[in-house]
């Protein structure tokens, strides 16, 4: 199980809320978001640090005092959170500056945003200790743009050591009451699940049952409208450092909850080491049998849902990937933690084997490459569907390269213009 960690200046937060934009643009849950998600995040240990309504200089140099902040204290556990309007222009991802219109031209909303990769996911620390997550909560208040809008927020990679969220998949909304006394869908889940979930749970396991608790409560929302904009939370996690929601906030109070019991850990961890699809369902099945109310319950879930995911997929005839591969892993440091995660469902850890095979080279191995690629892209990533129709072409496979690019864009990813032939 993840250790506590007691040391609450081990955690930073900052949590930037751009809620001021002119009419009819304004956003006016975005304050209540920030100040009930500082709430929830000092229980949970961290230094919170909240801005309101930044113009993008601002905002910039916000940005800047925080990461030089973080990369003082190299174990430090971080997380930064924006609510506000988001876009993207030329495949980059904005985050518009309060007082802005999203419909300024191109260059001025370029000019008027912080640009996500570039201002935030290229400057944290790249390391496998680090854990820094990024929350987006790019939203609208306006449903009836929001059903016509198919230009929401680009697929990334999370650099090392980091995990990216957004509240919505890539190209879509993410809808928000006009009420300033609501959250947001997403912020209000997190603020429960930060709340509510057991202190063993892991921050990357809060970010999957978050993404749940999104999808059902809109699917199951009394208004019509609502549940044809049911969010699904977009996650891109390439941490490596497991850690637990645990500590609390001085005088919050002592919570009676359960924790596992030393057979329900030892049957948790032996579920760890299993790689292969069928036999994570099997096992993960048995366990929820043998312990229904078990203090492990929602991770064990999350274990069979991600394995019954990847089944399907492996299943299509689009995928040509077998057993063989997930017991066969690459000779990194890596692979068996992505092994791990591919067979739960994780898409960029199947991205990432793949990646390692075609570096490896060699008729075999490229064979590897193109499958876990397919995988990848059944699972959702447009990035590795992109990727697959760059090596389609590359290879004279043109009928597959155009199936793979359209893939791709069908998920929600964008390649820049200056990818061309070859991604960099």
């Amino acid at each position: 199980m993840p250790s506590k960690t007691p040391d609450r200046q081990t955690r930073f937060a900052l949590l930037v809320g751009n809620g001021l934009y002119p009419a009819p643009y304004d956003l006016p849950p975005v304050h209540k978001n920030v100040f009930d998600l500082a709430q929830a995040l000092a229980y949970r240990g961290f230094d919170v640090t909240q801005a309101l309504d930044l113009d993008a200089a601002s905002f910039e140099q916000t940005l800047t005092e925080f990461i030089a902040r973080i990369a003082s204290v190299p174990d430090a556990l971080t997380l930064f959170y924006y609510a506000g309007h988001g876009m993207q222009v030329n495949a980059s991802n904005l985050l518009l500056g309060s007082g802005s219109s999203p419909k300024l031209a191109k260059p001025d909303l370029l000019a008027q945003s912080v640009i996500l990769q570039n201002n935030l996911l290229a400057r944290l620390p790249q390391r496998d200790s680090a854990v820094n997550i990024t929350v987006i909560d790019a939203c609208r208040t306006d449903i009836r743009a929001a059903v016509g809008d198919a230009d929401g927020l680009n697929q990334v990679e999370a650099p090392l050591g980091s995990m990216v969220c957004f509240s919505t998949a890539a190209g879509r909304p993410a809808v928000s009451p006009a009420s300033p006394d609501q959250n947001t869908f997403y912020t209000a889940s997190l603020v429960k699940k930060l709340r509510g979930l057991p202190d063993h749970t892991t921050f990357a396991e809060l970010f999957q049952l978050v993404k749940v608790d999104v999808e059902q409560t809109m699917l199951n929302f009394p208004v019509e409208a609502i549940r044809q904009l049911a969010q699904v939370p977009f996650i891109a996690d390439n941490t490596r450092r497991k850690v637990a929601l645990a500590w609390h906030k001085p005088g919050a109070g002592d919570r009676l909850e359960r924790v596992p019991t030393d057979e329900e850990k030892t049957r948790w961890a032996a579920l760890q080491p299993i790689f292969w699809p069928v036999d994570l369902i099997r096992d993960a099945q048995q366990f929820l049998s043998d312990y229904p109310d078990s203090a492990l319950r929602d991770q064990v879930g999350l274990v069979l849902e991600g394995a019954k995911r990847a089944l399907s997929i492996l299943r299509s005839n689009e995928v040509h990937l077998y057993k063989s591969s997930f017991t066969t892993p690459q000779k990194t440091d890596t692979s068996l933690e992505d092994l791990s995660r591919a067979g739960r469902g994780d898409k960029d850890a199947a991205a990432r084997i793949g990646h390692g095979y075609r570096q490896l080279g060699g008729e075999v191995a490229l064979l590897r490459f193109e499958g876990w690629m397919q995988f990848a892209a059944g699972l959702g990533n447009g990035i590795a569907s992109y990727d697959l129709a760059l090596y389609y072409r590359d290879t004279g496979q043109a009928l597959l390269a155009a199936q793979a690019e359209a893939r791709a864009r069908a998920l929600g990813y964008v390649p820049p213009r200056s990818l061309g032939h070859e991604r960099k």
